[in-house]
């Protein structure tokens, strides 16, 4: 009976050190097939972006808080080595913050009512316009009647309305603005405990506090590329647009500045401002002036330079940006469109880079090929018959006679 018991017991400790190392894989996943976890993971994704696009009315103030109040906490240091007080400090950082968001609403605002003011004064121009291009399809023998019905609907008052519509898509994100400025006040206030709060985290989560540090530091970085690329794509295009005699130029110039922070698609909502009110104002040639104007410096700049600043700025290659553009507009709204890069640098942060079993991700986003070194793969050593035929010629043979093999007898 004793020997039967002890027998039952080490069978029993035998099944649970076989079923042990499988609950433990298990509970963290690792045990599950790659299919169903790559399911799992984009099923969560789903569920949480249908999440965060539910309620985007709320997190996308605060998402925009956050990075403003990232963007402007390096003024707190600067003032502070200076010698000012906390106070003062937290006092410039606050006003600084409220003015880059003052800034954006009101050149986006005056951008959209002053188009809708000056429109109905080219009525006139419209029907001239519209009488012309009937004249050359007449000519070119591509006249018909459904072209001919087409041109007559044209209406200054319908892309008005248009105007209006998004004037008032941009009140709505800014009816918001009372708890962007509340939440504004509080994150500068305690913008002074981070330090300490951090230094926390390192010692306990060394790995996200590197990755957290690294999304700060790059959303620093690409607001600084991005404003200093448009800003001069805001000087060149207002010069160039004031040349051309196209109204409101420095208007237009401010709002290329601004939408110079949309990656990608921000040359064409720049654009088509302008160049409405050069076809109104001027004509045909007009028009084409201001797109090849914007093509030459906003395409040039926007498309080709500074998206490669950019990607080796913040580590995302470009197709990620732009992908990034079209996710965040869809999933927060249009303050999607302005946060794109830096919720991108976010969810890297706190998902990939803290996790070792996710770093294949950062070198499929990143903006460089990754090297050996930094993909994992150590670098092949040499072996004894390599390092032999390296041996140089006439070098001296040192291995050892026991190490020698035997010299078989010619007889």
């Amino acid at each position: 009976m004793v020997a039967s018991g002890s027998t039952r017991r080490v069978a029993t400790t035998n099944s649970s050190a076989r079923h042990a190392p499988t609950a433990a894989a298990l509970a963290t996943g690792r045990g599950l097939p790659r299919v169903l976890q790559i399911l799992l993971g984009a099923a969560a994704a789903v569920v949480v972006a249908s999440g965060i696009r539910a309620a985007n009315e709320i997190l996308a103030p605060v998402l925009l808080a956050l990075v403003l109040t990232i963007a402007v906490a390096p003024l707190r240091g600067v003032a502070v080595r200076r010698g000012a007080p906390d106070w003062l400090a937290t006092v410039l950082v606050m006003v600084t913050a409220y003015a880059i968001v003052l800034f954006l609403a009101v050149s986006l605002a005056a951008s959209l009512v002053q188009l809708a003011a000056t429109l109905p004064q080219y009525t006139d121009n419209v029907d001239e316009l519209t009488a012309q291009v009937h004249d050359a399809l007449t000519k070119a023998g591509l006249a018909s009647a459904p072209t001919a019905d087409a041109l007559q609907q044209l209406d200054l008052g319908k892309v008005s309305g248009l105007v209006a519509d998004g004037l008032s898509a941009l009140l709505d994100v800014l009816g918001s603005v009372f708890f962007l400025v509340t939440l504004l006040f509080f994150m500068t206030a305690e913008a002074g405990s981070v330090h300490p709060r951090w230094n926390v985290l390192r010692r306990n989560r060394l790995e996200l506090a590197d990755a957290l540090t690294g999304f700060a530091s790059g959303t620093q970085t690409y607001l600084i590329v991005s404003s200093v690329f448009g800003g001069i794509v805001a000087v060149l295009d207002t010069v160039g647009l004031w040349l051309l005699g196209v109204p409101l130029a420095g208007l237009w110039g401010l709002l290329a500045f601004v939408t110079n922070f949309i990656p990608n698609i921000g040359f064409f909502i720049g654009l088509v401002p302008p160049a409405l009110l050069g076809l109104l104002d001027g004509g045909w040639k007009t028009m084409v002036a201001v797109i090849v104007l914007y093509c030459v410096v906003n395409v040039v700049l926007q498309t080709f330079i500074q998206p490669r600043f950019v990607s080796d700025a913040v580590g995302l290659n470009m197709t990620v940006t732009f992908l990034s553009l079209a996710v965040w507009t869809y999933v927060l709204g249009p303050l999607g469109a302005l946060l794109a890069v830096p919720m991108t640098l976010l969810v890297r942060a706190l998902l990939i880079e803290p996790d070792e079993s996710a770093h294949w991700v950062d070198l499929m986003i990143g903006s460089s090929p990754p090297t050996p070194e930094a993909a994992g793969v150590p670098a092949p050593d040499k072996t004894s018959e390599q390092a032999l035929d390296e041996t140089p010629e006439g070098t001296p043979d040192r291995t050892p006679d026991a190490a020698k093999p035997p010299v078989p007898d010619p007889t």
